[in-house]
């Protein structure tokens, strides 16, 4: 079941702070799988919770297709493949940086050729497109999770990816650790807790070890990832290959024909055996038909949970192989874990529970998170704590890197030596290194010189180990800038680091040296100021004595200079995209959105042409008590219906074919015979609440002058300045006047016109004309009163009082007195 209440506790822990005046904020969190793409928009005003596609489902399969040109997402392109399974593409997140000369690399949809990267950013471009559809406005930013096992070609490909779908990524999170952030969001950790985070999905199976802190006293808290294990191609696809593998031999043996040549067979065979693995979950057989499997061969076979297990029997250990290496590499035991957390869907089957069980033991398995939405909505968390426009719950992240990354380099070569200079090889960043760390390497080179980047065992199979050469030239030039700079033993200094989002970079070396004032400058320098020294007086001398120490403390501090080095990244084995070819990716998917755009367009006119055409022949159809006859003429409805029928015969003909242009011509040559009908109807319609609310606001002008005179006559009658002026009422009053005779003379004239003859007033001028009344009514009605003079304690003590009251010139001096 999904987990409402906690979503809902989301909601309310959630507080999202707008901080920019102009743009609102949002984020992007997508749950990239094999199998099924979660995403969820993180927007003040907006739900907290996941992104639902165009048919209003929480989740989109991870599909892209083509059909006659068109590109088709989610079920609606995973259907097409039994029936195109060339144009078809799943799964391609098994299929990122795999090495250019991998078999699986090259998809030709539509009989182009695409990159892997092109494929995975169709899919991410339209999440984009539906989150913006939910914000109404644009989205750039976006987190998107990762298996902690990628490497660095995956993530790359990954990030290209999300570059060419018109995305900025914010960062890569493990799903792991997105998952330990959702469930640390809503929980308090009076101490130290450690769980694993076991996420079986469809492309590999990993165990996380997380320590969890933070008290309720504390407004965060803090996930630490202590240990990662996994096990590649250990998940869900793999039970579905073999469940389909059990279909593909039942069909053999009763039909006697090999049909794994059949790409569309295979295909359908594979979305078979995903529905029937579904029911053995919860069910110990299930019955897989299908129709028409491969030369009108109706194929039906009874599938038990028995025979699933026994095929995927040796998988068992595999699942659970993850914990034991992640609780390796955290140097902890089972008994140190308080529960081990579930998600994946291939948590869910009976034969993984099983294992786990046997494992762990039931009383640590915990399902108590959404075992599909825990990482999408873990990532949203962790995106919006990146950034300044939100204001979340404080939770501090570590996480750490699975494999070891050494470096290599050639050691200094000796002049005298005619032998090749040796390897040296050290560790730059070990397994269970921080993410985001940086460390400064020191090299005592004197010409230019390459660092290469490698893993030091292979990440996967077809996977190569070397990462990338950093070239770092100019030293020889910078050196000597030192050493007349004063440099003493000037060395290489370059910075290496492992970023949060798992990335290997050089990003700056500079050329470094300890200056001492050891040169001819500096010597003159000194030997003149020891000079000036011996030549003072008595008084000056003391003080030259007191300050000597200071100065040779000074001058014994070496200082430091550095000069920037030239550091050119080469990638040695799989290359990120180059900009040329990202810059052409981007403008064949921007193509193929501006047709797709055009063609809904196209779409949305044919279908409002065609509704229109039933439904302006249902109202001409219409009898003398229609309110569309009474409103119009014999000759108007003679008209409109030669137009119909025109345009309906056009229609038949050819609006398959027409364009946009064509199609909307036709719908408003139609519609400009109508319109005048329609207006009048419209007329009749508005008019009673138009001049309704003109006579409104005469009445209320009329009330508002009669006790505004009254007032104002009693205020000048006693030399008491009043709120309003003559001129002021008097000039209301005009108006009134002119809009009361208006109002009468043309409803007057509109009495007699007919309900099918134009009107001769406009509620949109009578509208117009009533609130020039209401504007200037409003203007007096809000109009501030005059402030009343303070009279002094003096005028009210009586005659006598006030015949001393001074005149304006001795005002002074009367003070002065009362004092």
């Amino acid at each position: 079941m999904r987990a409402v209440g906690q979503n809902l506790a989301f909601l309310f822990l959630l507080s999202l702070s707008f901080f920019s005046s102009v743009f609102a904020a949002n984020v992007l969190a997508i749950d990239y799988g094999a199998d099924w793409i979660k995403a969820s928009l993180m927007k003040p005003g907006l739900p907290f919770d996941v992104l639902l596609n165009k048919d209003s489902k929480r989740k989109i399969q991870s599909s892209v297709a083509w059909k006659n040109g068109e590109r088709l997402f989610g079920s609606d392109a995973f259907n097409l493949a039994t029936r195109f399974p060339q144009d078809t593409f799943n799964s391609l997140k098994y299929l990122l940086g795999v090495p250019g000369n991998a078999e699986s690399a090259s998809p030709k949809p539509g009989g182009k050729t695409w990159d892997v990267e092109e494929l995975v950013a169709h899919q991410l471009a339209y999440v984009k497109q539906l989150a913006q559809d939910a914000a109404g406005e644009p989205v750039v930013d976006a987190v998107l999770t990762v298996p902690a096992y990628f490497s660095q070609f995956e993530r790359d490909a990954l990030a290209d990816a999300v570059e060419l779908a018109g995305l900025r990524l914010i960062t890569l999170v493990h799903d792991g650790t997105a998952v330990a952030v959702n469930y640390a969001m809503t929980r308090t950790f009076p101490e130290p807790e450690r769980h694993i985070v076991f996420d079986a999905g469809a492309s590999g199976t990993r165990a996380t070890v997380v320590t969890f802190s933070g008290s309720s006293k504390s407004k965060g808290g803090a996930v630490a990832v202590n240990g990662i294990g996994f096990a590649r191609l250990v998940g869900g696809t793999e039970l579905d290959r073999r469940l389909r593998e059990i279909l593909v031999k039942k069909f053999t043996e009763k039909h006697h024909k090999d049909i794994r040549g059949d790409k569309k067979a295979m295909a359908k065979l594979w979305k078979e055996a995903g529905r029937v693995k579904t029911i053995l979950s919860a069910n110990a057989e299930a019955v897989a038909t299908i129709e028409s499997l491969t030369e009108d061969i109706d194929f039906k076979t009874k599938v038990s949970r028995t025979e699933f297990e026994n095929v995927c029997s040796d998988l068992k250990d595999q699942f659970v192989a993850p914990i034991h290496k992640a609780l390796a590499q955290a140097g902890v035991k089972l008994e140190d874990i308080k529960s081990v957390i579930l998600t994946g869907g291939a948590s869910r089957t009976p034969m993984v529970q099983a294992a786990l069980k046997a494992a762990v033991g039931q009383e640590k398995i915990a399902q108590n998170v959404n075992a599909d939405e825990a990482a999408v909505l873990g990532a949203a968390l962790h995106g919006a704590s990146l950034s300044r426009q939100f204001r979340t719950k404080d939770i501090k992240v570590t996480d750490l890197t699975p494999y070891d990354v050494q470096m290599s380099y050639l050691a200094e070569a000796k002049l005298e030596s005619s032998t090749r200079p040796r390897t040296i090889t050290s560790t730059a960043f070990a397994a269970g290194s921080k993410l985001g760390t940086k460390k400064t390497l020191t090299f005592k080179r004197k010409d230019d010189f390459y660092v290469a980047f490698q893993y030091k065992d292979s990440v996967a199979p077809e996977f190569p180990v070397e990462l990338l050469d950093a070239k770092i030239s100019g030293v020889k030039e910078a050196f000597a800038n030192l050493t007349e700079m004063g440099g003493i033993d000037p060395v290489v200094k370059a910075t290496i680091v492992l970023s949060e989002s798992g990335f290997i970079s050089v990003p700056e070396a500079v050329a470094y040296a300890e200056l001492k004032d050891d040169s001819i400058t500096g010597k003159l320098k000194s030997f003149f100021a020891e000079g000036s020294s011996s030549l003072s007086g008595a008084a000056d001398s003391a003080q030259t004595a007191e300050a000597t120490p200071a100065a040779k403390k000074a001058a014994a501090t070496p200082k430091e200079a550095t000069i920037p080095l030239n550091v050119t990244i080469k990638f040695t084995s799989v290359a990120p995209m180059s900009l040329d070819d990202k810059r052409d990716a981007r403008q064949r998917i921007l193509r193929a959105e501006i047709d797709e755009s055009r063609r809904a367009q196209r779409e949305e006119a044919h279908n409002n042409l065609e509704g229109y055409l039933y439904r302006l022949r249902d109202t001409l159809a219409g009898d003398a008590t229609h309110p569309f006859v009474k409103c119009s003429q014999q000759s108007e409805r003679v008209a409109l219906a030669a137009k119909l029928e025109q345009v309906t015969a056009w229609f038949h003909d050819h609006a398959e074919s027409a364009d946009l242009a064509a199609l909307q011509e036709k719908l408003e040559s139609l519609q400009a015979l109508e319109r005048p009908i329609v207006h009048r109807y419209m007329e009749i319609e508005e008019f009673p609440r138009a001049l309704n609310n003109s006579q409104l606001w005469n009445w209320q002008t009329r009330l508002f002058l009669t006790e505004a005179k009254t007032n104002l006559t009693q205020e000048e009658s006693t030399g008491v300045e009043g709120r309003y002026t003559r001129a002021e009422l008097d000039s209301l009053e005009k108006t009134l006047k002119e809009h009361e005779l208006w109002l009468n003379e043309w409803v007057e004239k509109q009495k007699s016109v007919k309900m099918n003859e134009d009107p001769v007033i406009e509620t949109a001028e009578m509208k117009k004309r009533a609130e020039k009344l209401e504007k200037q009514l409003q203007g007096l009605v809000f109009k501030k009163a005059p402030k009343v003079k303070k009279t002094s304690a003096t005028s009210s003590t009586g005659s006598a009082t006030s015949k001393s009251r001074p005149s304006a010139g001795s005002t002074k001096g009367q003070e002065h007195d009362e004092l």
